[in-house]
Protein backbone atom coordinates (compact mmCIF):
# COMPACT_ATOMS: atom_id res chain seq x y z
CA UNK A 1 0.00 0.00 0.00
CA UNK A 2 2.99 2.31 0.76
CA UNK A 3 4.67 1.54 -1.72
CA UNK A 4 1.59 2.25 -4.48
CA UNK A 5 0.94 5.24 -2.77
CA UNK A 6 4.70 6.63 -3.08
CA UNK A 7 4.46 5.60 -6.99
CA UNK A 8 1.43 7.85 -7.43
CA UNK A 9 2.56 11.00 -5.43
CA UNK A 10 5.73 10.07 -7.89
CA UNK A 11 3.80 10.33 -11.25
CA UNK A 12 2.27 13.46 -10.00
CA UNK A 13 5.64 14.50 -9.14
CA UNK A 14 6.52 14.10 -12.24
CA UNK A 15 3.74 15.93 -14.00
CA UNK A 16 4.20 18.89 -12.23
CA UNK A 17 8.08 19.36 -13.04
CA UNK A 18 6.54 19.31 -16.70
CA UNK A 19 4.36 22.09 -15.82
CA UNK A 20 6.42 25.19 -16.19
CA UNK A 21 5.83 25.73 -12.52
CA UNK A 22 8.24 27.97 -10.02
CA UNK A 23 9.64 26.79 -7.24
CA UNK A 24 7.53 28.22 -4.78
CA UNK A 25 4.81 26.71 -6.79
CA UNK A 26 5.90 23.46 -7.38
CA UNK A 27 6.60 23.46 -3.13
CA UNK A 28 3.00 24.45 -2.42
CA UNK A 29 1.46 21.93 -4.94
CA UNK A 30 4.03 19.20 -3.89
CA UNK A 31 3.02 19.84 0.26
CA UNK A 32 -0.58 18.86 -0.40
CA UNK A 33 0.32 16.01 -2.23
CA UNK A 34 2.62 14.76 0.56
CA UNK A 35 -0.16 15.92 3.45
CA UNK A 36 -2.14 13.35 1.86
CA UNK A 37 0.59 10.85 2.94
CA UNK A 38 2.19 12.48 5.66
CA UNK A 39 -0.06 14.74 7.40
CA UNK A 40 1.51 17.46 9.78
CA UNK A 41 0.48 20.14 11.94
CA UNK A 42 2.93 22.59 9.92
CA UNK A 43 4.99 21.96 6.92
CA UNK A 44 7.58 23.98 5.77
CA UNK A 45 9.79 23.52 2.49
CA UNK A 46 12.37 25.68 1.40
CA UNK A 47 14.83 25.35 -1.79
CA UNK A 48 18.62 25.15 -1.46
CA UNK A 49 21.28 26.17 -2.98
CA UNK A 50 23.14 23.59 -4.88
CA UNK A 51 26.49 24.53 -3.94
CA UNK A 52 25.73 25.27 -0.05
CA UNK A 53 23.21 23.65 0.97
CA UNK A 54 21.67 27.22 2.27
CA UNK A 55 17.91 27.73 2.06
CA UNK A 56 17.17 30.04 -0.71
CA UNK A 57 13.56 30.10 -0.43
CA UNK A 58 10.88 28.91 1.76
CA UNK A 59 7.33 27.73 0.86
CA UNK A 60 4.12 27.30 3.91
CA UNK A 61 1.11 24.68 4.21
CA UNK A 62 -1.67 25.72 5.16
CA UNK A 63 -0.93 26.49 8.37
CA UNK A 64 2.36 29.21 8.60
CA UNK A 65 5.06 29.34 11.01
CA UNK A 66 4.02 32.33 13.53
CA UNK A 67 6.16 35.24 12.13
CA UNK A 68 8.03 35.79 15.86
CA UNK A 69 9.34 31.96 15.47
CA UNK A 70 11.13 32.81 12.25
CA UNK A 71 14.30 34.77 13.87
CA UNK A 72 14.55 31.72 15.97
CA UNK A 73 14.27 29.06 13.01
CA UNK A 74 16.85 31.12 11.24
CA UNK A 75 19.40 31.10 13.79
CA UNK A 76 19.24 27.33 14.68
CA UNK A 77 19.52 26.82 11.02
CA UNK A 78 22.77 28.13 10.70
CA UNK A 79 24.74 28.34 14.45
CA UNK A 80 26.20 25.34 13.75
CA UNK A 81 25.15 23.93 17.17
CA UNK A 82 21.64 22.29 16.59
CA UNK A 83 20.43 18.81 15.23
CA UNK A 84 18.87 18.14 11.79
CA UNK A 85 20.06 21.02 10.36
CA UNK A 86 19.11 20.81 6.42
CA UNK A 87 22.94 21.10 5.66
CA UNK A 88 23.94 18.34 7.97
CA UNK A 89 20.91 15.91 6.19
CA UNK A 90 22.40 16.55 2.88
CA UNK A 91 25.98 14.93 4.01
CA UNK A 92 23.78 11.54 5.50
CA UNK A 93 23.88 8.70 3.39
CA UNK A 94 19.61 8.60 3.90
CA UNK A 95 18.83 12.42 4.38
CA UNK A 96 15.48 12.21 6.40
CA UNK A 97 15.52 12.19 10.04
CA UNK A 98 13.05 12.38 13.49
CA UNK A 99 14.14 14.28 16.07
CA UNK A 100 12.79 11.13 18.51
CA UNK A 101 15.70 8.81 15.77
CA UNK A 102 18.16 10.58 18.64
CA UNK A 103 18.98 9.23 22.01
CA UNK A 104 16.61 12.20 24.58
CA UNK A 105 19.55 13.98 25.53
CA UNK A 106 20.70 15.17 22.15
CA UNK A 107 17.10 15.73 20.83
CA UNK A 108 16.30 17.80 24.14
CA UNK A 109 19.18 20.36 22.85
CA UNK A 110 17.13 21.25 19.96
CA UNK A 111 16.43 24.67 20.16
CA UNK A 112 13.51 24.59 17.52
CA UNK A 113 12.52 21.59 19.63
CA UNK A 114 12.24 23.54 23.48
CA UNK A 115 11.82 27.13 21.78
CA UNK A 116 9.27 26.91 18.99
CA UNK A 117 7.10 23.62 18.12
CA UNK A 118 6.42 23.07 22.45
CA UNK A 119 5.33 26.59 22.73
CA UNK A 120 2.98 25.98 20.01
CA UNK A 121 2.02 22.65 21.06
CA UNK A 122 3.78 20.43 18.80
CA UNK A 123 6.38 17.92 20.12
CA UNK A 124 7.59 15.90 16.81
CA UNK A 125 9.72 16.71 13.54
CA UNK A 126 10.40 14.91 10.76
CA UNK A 127 13.18 16.39 8.40
CA UNK A 128 14.12 15.63 4.89
CA UNK A 129 16.78 16.73 2.93
CA UNK A 130 15.56 16.06 -1.54
CA UNK A 131 18.92 14.75 -3.04
CA UNK A 132 19.44 13.69 -6.85
CA UNK A 133 22.53 12.82 -8.62
CA UNK A 134 24.69 14.07 -5.51
CA UNK A 135 22.99 17.10 -5.27
CA UNK A 136 20.55 18.46 -2.80
CA UNK A 137 17.87 20.93 -4.22
CA UNK A 138 15.55 21.16 -1.45
CA UNK A 139 14.39 20.17 1.89
CA UNK A 140 11.21 19.73 4.16
CA UNK A 141 9.92 20.29 7.71
CA UNK A 142 7.41 18.42 8.95
CA UNK A 143 6.01 19.21 12.84
CA UNK A 144 2.97 17.89 14.45
CA UNK A 145 1.30 16.78 18.14
CA UNK A 146 1.93 12.77 16.95
CA UNK A 147 4.84 10.55 16.47
CA UNK A 148 6.28 9.81 12.46
CA UNK A 149 6.03 6.19 11.80
CA UNK A 150 8.67 4.16 10.48
CA UNK A 151 6.28 4.05 7.11
CA UNK A 152 6.07 7.57 6.83
CA UNK A 153 9.67 7.99 7.38
CA UNK A 154 10.06 4.96 3.95
CA UNK A 155 7.19 7.05 2.02
CA UNK A 156 9.10 10.13 2.57
CA UNK A 157 12.34 8.70 1.35
CA UNK A 158 11.25 7.16 -1.47
CA UNK A 159 9.83 9.86 -2.95
CA UNK A 160 12.82 12.40 -2.83
CA UNK A 161 14.49 12.13 -5.24
CA UNK A 162 11.10 12.77 -7.32
CA UNK A 163 11.16 15.95 -5.68
CA UNK A 164 14.64 16.62 -5.85
CA UNK A 165 14.45 16.21 -9.57
CA UNK A 166 11.16 18.32 -10.12
CA UNK A 167 12.81 21.26 -7.98
CA UNK A 168 15.84 21.06 -10.07
CA UNK A 169 13.77 22.16 -13.12
CA UNK A 170 12.01 24.51 -11.31
CA UNK A 171 15.19 26.06 -10.55
CA UNK A 172 15.71 26.89 -14.82
CA UNK A 173 13.05 29.50 -14.00
CA UNK A 174 14.45 32.84 -13.49
CA UNK A 175 12.07 35.67 -12.61
CA UNK A 176 13.55 39.14 -13.91
CA UNK A 177 13.51 41.80 -10.91
CA UNK A 178 14.16 45.41 -11.52
CA UNK A 179 17.55 46.85 -10.99
CA UNK A 180 18.19 48.01 -7.36
CA UNK A 181 21.12 49.76 -6.36
CA UNK A 182 23.39 47.13 -3.45
CA UNK A 183 22.62 47.80 -0.08
CA UNK A 184 24.49 47.39 3.28
CA UNK A 185 23.25 46.70 6.53
CA UNK A 186 25.46 46.85 9.45
CA UNK A 187 24.57 44.42 12.54
CA UNK A 188 26.05 44.64 16.11
CA UNK A 189 27.13 42.23 18.33
CA UNK A 190 23.34 42.20 19.82
CA UNK A 191 21.73 41.33 16.72
CA UNK A 192 20.08 44.65 16.10
CA UNK A 193 21.05 46.49 13.24
CA UNK A 194 23.23 49.59 13.75
CA UNK A 195 23.08 50.94 10.76
CA UNK A 196 21.88 50.97 6.78
CA UNK A 197 21.96 52.34 3.66
CA UNK A 198 19.56 54.03 2.17
CA UNK A 199 18.72 51.39 -0.15
CA UNK A 200 18.08 48.60 1.99
CA UNK A 201 14.93 50.12 2.53
CA UNK A 202 13.97 49.12 -1.12
CA UNK A 203 15.28 45.64 -0.42
CA UNK A 204 13.37 45.59 2.66
CA UNK A 205 10.20 46.17 0.73
CA UNK A 206 10.94 43.92 -1.83
CA UNK A 207 11.81 41.01 0.51
CA UNK A 208 9.25 41.77 2.60
CA UNK A 209 6.64 40.89 -0.41
CA UNK A 210 7.21 36.89 0.25
CA UNK A 211 6.22 37.35 3.71
CA UNK A 212 6.37 40.32 6.33
CA UNK A 213 9.72 40.25 8.23
CA UNK A 214 11.23 38.08 5.74
CA UNK A 215 14.07 40.37 4.95
CA UNK A 216 15.07 40.84 8.60
CA UNK A 217 15.15 37.36 8.65
CA UNK A 218 17.45 36.88 6.19
CA UNK A 219 19.82 39.60 7.32
CA UNK A 220 19.83 37.65 11.04
CA UNK A 221 20.49 34.20 9.31
CA UNK A 222 23.54 35.47 7.16
CA UNK A 223 24.97 37.40 10.37
CA UNK A 224 24.56 33.74 12.40
CA UNK A 225 26.30 31.96 9.65
CA UNK A 226 29.40 34.55 9.20
CA UNK A 227 29.97 34.14 13.41
CA UNK A 228 29.56 30.46 13.03
CA UNK A 229 32.19 30.21 9.98
CA UNK A 230 35.62 29.89 10.00
CA UNK A 231 36.22 32.15 7.69
CA UNK A 232 33.85 34.69 8.64
CA UNK A 233 31.94 35.20 5.78
CA UNK A 234 28.55 33.32 4.47
CA UNK A 235 26.84 33.79 1.76
CA UNK A 236 23.32 33.70 0.50
CA UNK A 237 22.09 33.33 -3.03
CA UNK A 238 17.53 33.44 -2.34
CA UNK A 239 14.78 34.02 -4.17
CA UNK A 240 12.48 37.22 -4.38
CA UNK A 241 8.93 37.01 -4.65
CA UNK A 242 8.70 37.07 -8.37
CA UNK A 243 11.43 34.42 -8.66
CA UNK A 244 14.34 36.27 -9.12
CA UNK A 245 17.48 35.93 -7.05
CA UNK A 246 19.26 38.14 -4.87
CA UNK A 247 22.51 37.72 -2.91
CA UNK A 248 23.55 38.72 0.24
CA UNK A 249 26.70 38.20 2.07
CA UNK A 250 27.29 38.85 5.46
CA UNK A 251 31.09 39.09 6.74
CA UNK A 252 32.39 40.28 10.13
CA UNK A 253 34.44 43.36 10.21
CA UNK A 254 36.84 42.22 11.81
CA UNK A 255 38.17 39.46 11.23
CA UNK A 256 38.29 37.18 14.20
CA UNK A 257 36.30 39.38 16.29
CA UNK A 258 33.51 37.22 17.25
CA UNK A 259 31.51 39.92 19.16
CA UNK A 260 31.94 42.51 16.87
CA UNK A 261 30.13 44.15 14.09
CA UNK A 262 28.86 42.25 11.01
CA UNK A 263 28.57 44.07 7.77
CA UNK A 264 25.55 42.47 4.92
CA UNK A 265 25.62 43.12 1.32
CA UNK A 266 22.24 43.04 -0.43
CA UNK A 267 21.80 43.23 -4.30
CA UNK A 268 20.73 41.60 -7.04
CA UNK A 269 22.38 38.42 -8.55
CA UNK A 270 23.80 38.46 -11.43
CA UNK A 271 24.10 35.63 -14.00
CA UNK A 272 27.63 34.66 -13.96
CA UNK A 273 26.75 34.60 -9.82
CA UNK A 274 24.04 32.29 -10.74
CA UNK A 275 25.79 30.01 -13.14
CA UNK A 276 26.56 27.11 -10.55
CA UNK A 277 22.83 26.74 -10.48
CA UNK A 278 22.17 26.49 -13.35
CA UNK A 279 24.97 24.27 -15.22
CA UNK A 280 23.60 21.89 -11.80
CA UNK A 281 20.09 22.73 -12.74
CA UNK A 282 20.39 21.55 -16.35
CA UNK A 283 22.88 18.50 -15.27
CA UNK A 284 25.81 19.62 -16.89
CA UNK A 285 28.94 17.35 -16.20
CA UNK A 286 32.20 18.86 -15.03
CA UNK A 287 33.62 19.24 -18.35
CA UNK A 288 31.06 20.57 -20.02
CA UNK A 289 30.71 23.56 -17.16
CA UNK A 290 34.63 23.70 -18.08
CA UNK A 291 33.86 24.23 -21.88
CA UNK A 292 30.79 26.22 -21.26
CA UNK A 293 32.75 28.82 -19.22
CA UNK A 294 35.09 29.24 -22.04
CA UNK A 295 32.56 29.82 -24.28
CA UNK A 296 30.75 32.61 -22.04
CA UNK A 297 33.96 34.21 -22.17
CA UNK A 298 34.01 34.38 -25.96
CA UNK A 299 36.94 32.36 -26.81
CA UNK A 300 36.67 29.75 -30.15
CA UNK A 301 36.77 26.47 -30.10
CA UNK A 302 40.78 26.03 -31.22
CA UNK A 303 41.40 28.06 -28.00
CA UNK A 304 39.05 26.28 -26.03
CA UNK A 305 40.78 22.77 -26.73
CA UNK A 306 44.14 24.41 -26.33
CA UNK A 307 43.12 25.70 -22.57
CA UNK A 308 41.74 22.48 -21.63
CA UNK A 309 43.90 20.22 -23.48
CA UNK A 310 41.22 18.07 -25.31
CA UNK A 311 41.06 17.98 -29.06
CA UNK A 312 38.80 20.73 -30.98
CA UNK A 313 36.23 17.51 -31.71
CA UNK A 314 35.96 16.83 -28.44
CA UNK A 315 34.96 20.63 -27.41
CA UNK A 316 32.12 20.50 -30.42
CA UNK A 317 30.94 16.77 -28.89
CA UNK A 318 30.67 18.42 -25.25
CA UNK A 319 29.04 21.79 -27.05
CA UNK A 320 26.81 19.80 -28.92
CA UNK A 321 25.93 18.11 -25.27
CA UNK A 322 25.34 21.40 -23.53
CA UNK A 323 23.11 22.70 -26.17
CA UNK A 324 20.87 19.50 -26.43
CA UNK A 325 20.27 20.11 -22.38
CA UNK A 326 19.78 23.47 -22.40
CA UNK A 327 17.23 23.41 -25.13
CA UNK A 328 19.37 26.04 -27.51
CA UNK A 329 21.08 26.23 -30.79
CA UNK A 330 23.83 28.54 -30.72
CA UNK A 331 26.67 29.85 -28.90
CA UNK A 332 24.81 33.15 -28.81
CA UNK A 333 21.51 31.74 -27.32
CA UNK A 334 23.68 29.44 -24.53
CA UNK A 335 25.27 32.69 -23.54
CA UNK A 336 21.87 34.65 -23.29
CA UNK A 337 20.30 31.89 -21.65
CA UNK A 338 22.94 31.83 -18.71
CA UNK A 339 23.76 34.83 -18.21
CA UNK A 340 20.80 36.99 -19.19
Amino acid sequence: MWEGRAQGVRREVAALATAGLGVAELHAAAIELVDRVVPAELACWASLDPDTAVISSMTSGRARIPGEYEPLLATYEYDGRQPHTFAELARRPVPVARLSDLPRRDAERSGRLAEVWRPLGLGHELRAVFRVDGTCWAAAGLVRCGEFSDREVEFLTSVAPALAAATRVAARTRGAGEPAEPAIVVVGPDGRQRAATAAAERWRSEVDEIAPGRFAVLVRAVVVGARAAATGTFRARVRDAHGGWILLHAGRLVAGDDGGETVVTVGRASGAELLSVLFAAYGLTARERDVCREVLAGLSTVDIAERLAISAHTVQDHLKSVFGKTGVRSRGELTAKLLS
